[in-house]
């Protein structure tokens, strides 16, 4: 099952991010779920958000694993959606 997840920072928060990146970074390596991911850019191209694709057995698994997310400990997003996606292309 794909889950997109799309998370926007809270107002003000680059530098939690980028202080927590590289734990958040090694998170998305060492799981073996994420198909895809990468930053949500603003307008000014600063880093904002993350969408994530991940591959697991169900929503459940999704949500655990979106709760253990190294950014999600820092307090970083003040939104998270996680939505079933069917890849088409």
């Amino acid at each position: 099952m794909l889950i997109a997840l799309i998370a926007r920072d809270k107002p003000g928060a680059l530098q939690t991010r980028l202080d927590t990146r590289d734990a958040h970074v090694a998170y998305l390596k060492a799981t073996g779920v994420v198909s895809q991911a990468g930053p949500l850019l603003n307008d000014d191209g600063q880093m904002c958000g993350s969408l994530i694709v991940l591959d697991v057995p169900d929503m459940d698994t999704a949500r655990r694993w979106a709760e253990n997310d190294p950014y999600a400990h820092a307090g970083l997003f003040a939104d998270v959606q996680l939505i079933e996606w069917n890849k088409v292309i």
